[in-house]
């Protein structure tokens, strides 16, 4: 009998309305079940906001510095409670437990960072017109803020998210996605543990139809963090918008690659075959479109294809799976049918293009690694995000025409190139619409202590991660102090 677990209310667990619930599932095991988890209503997703609501004014009187506090403490229990975390994440959302441990990584430096911003300036002094006006500036918190993330990293985006927004203040309703509410609950777990005061952190599982809804629409919620596919996005915005809210929007991409002849070509396509089918290119920035210029097309494609033949395909939890599965049948359905689009539209397989049902992968959730030659750059498969493990690879005659047809689709999230040229490695920083640029690097693979965002339909500008989370996690208040006339 599988587990029940509960949501998270003002410091308390509390069971739903619906007095129903929704399974966690293995990706790698579908007869392996998690846990039930509760199918919340509207009416939870009021008390969870109400919660937020109520704490917020003590919240935001506390010293940042205690705030920063709580971060560092809850760095101090998640980075002792490491396995747990890692092996959760591998168990629930498929991901390869070397990754998954990084990820575990990639949290505690995010806590840590932000614990350690509550004990830095807030503000500016400016000098005025006037020698005797005081002018400065204070940032000051939204108020209730709504987190809704995605599965493919249950720990890392909520807490990227979270950190900043409790350190400058706000409180919070996470609605993590359907797949994944075990690791939230774990987070839920060590924000109790660490004795953050009640109604800061709400948790509250759920569908986005019911549960995703509410959070952006209730009036007492000031701001919506959104990371998740562009058109949930877009609509976040209209109706964000319409509320008078703060939104923050993280969305699709279609990353390309570009590899000159001048290249390393060896190097190129062994990082650019990690970045696209390492956890099965389950991620917002993994590789998608590898652009090869110019006469080195069969031979990067040989070099590719070998490459890709040497991933080990399996569960997440062996250390060697790199190729791991996908989060669900859908999921698995939908890459298939766009592998066989791209068929239709000319497309031809040089490596992979199925399901794996034989033997143990019959029970998960299994494609093959894909890589597609005689792409056309503005055909289906290379406009639209697969979220699989699916390469296409697209010819140009020469460097401008790869920057076009890299700049073609509506997406600009990560971009990377291949060049001992520096002159030609600053011109693409500079004419690729990307918000992320890496050079001769992984498109996939962030830093916590910088900004992290795309341009075009991959963002709504306002940047997460690093010193840019404050500009959305607060207002700013513009104060001038003049002295008495008596």
């Amino acid at each position: 009998m599988s587990k029940t677990f509960k949501n998270y209310v003002n410091g308390e667990w509390v069971t739903s309305d619906s007095n129903e619930t929704i399974s966690s599932i293995n990706p790698a095991d579908n007869d392996d079940v998690l846990g039930l988890f509760q199918a919340s209503t509207i009416n939870d997703a009021d008390n969870g906001i109400d919660s937020a609501y109520s704490a917020k004014k003590e919240w935001s009187n506390i010293s940042q510095v205690e705030r920063g506090n709580y971060l560092l403490n809850a760095a101090k229990y998640l980075e002792n409670n490491s396995g747990k975390f890692a092996d959760s994440i591998t168990r629930e959302c498929g991901k390869a437990i070397l990754e998954s441990r990084g990820e575990v990584g990639r949290a505690i430096a995010l806590l840590q960072y932000y614990g350690i911003e509550g004990s830095n300036p807030i503000g500016d002094v400016v000098p005025s017109i006037n020698p005797k006006i005081l002018l400065y500036t204070k940032k000051i918190p939204l108020g209730v803020v709504s987190l809704i993330t995605p599965w493919n990293f249950p720990l890392a985006i909520p807490i990227w998210k979270m950190a900043p927004a409790l350190v400058y203040g706000n409180t919070v309703v996470l609605k993590p996605a359907s797949a994944t509410p075990l690791i939230a609950t774990l987070i839920a777990e060590m924000w109790d543990y660490v004795g953050l005061p009640k109604g800061v952190f709400n948790l509250i599982v759920g569908s986005g139809s019911t549960v995703g809804e509410r959070l952006i629409n209730n009036p007492k919620v000031n701001a919506v963090s959104f990371t998740g596919s562009t058109n949930t996005g877009k609509d976040i915005a209209v109706k964000s918008a319409q509320n008078g809210n703060k939104f923050q929007l993280e969305m699709g991409g279609k990353n390309p690659v570009i590899v000159l002849p001048d290249a390393d070509l060896n190097q190129a396509a062994e990082i650019t075959i990690s970045g696209a089918m390492k956890y099965s290119g389950q991620k917002c920035t993994a590789t998608s479109r590898v652009i090869v210029v110019g006469d080195i097309l069969e031979k990067f494609t040989e070099l590719l294809v070998e490459k890709t033949k040497s991933l080990i395909i399996g569960p997440g939890i062996d250390e060697k799976s790199i190729v791991v599965p996908v989060i669900d049948k859908h999921s698995l359905d939908n890459i298939e049918n766009m592998i066989n689009k791209a068929i239709k539209d000319g497309a031809e397989i040089v490596h992979g293009g199925s399901k794996i049902n034989e033997g143990f992968f019959d029970k998960g959730n299994f494609i093959q690694p894909t890589i597609l030659s005689n792409v056309e750059h503005d055909s289906f498969i290379a406009c639209e995000e697969v979220f699989g493990p699916v390469l296409s690879i697209i010819s140009a005659k020469d460097y401008d025409e790869a920057i076009e047809i890299a700049n073609s689709v509506q997406y600009g999230l990560s971009a990377a190139i291949f060049t001992k040229s520096l002159n030609l490695s600053m011109d693409f920083a500079e004419r690729i619409e990307a918000g992320v640029i890496k050079i001769n690097g992984e498109t996939a693979g962030l830093e916590p202590q910088v900004p992290f965002g795309g341009l075009k339909s991959s963002s709504s500008g306002n940047r997460e991660q690093g010193k840019a989370a404050i500009e959305f996690f607060t207002n700013t208040k513009t104060i001038y102090v003049d002295r008495s006339a008596t």
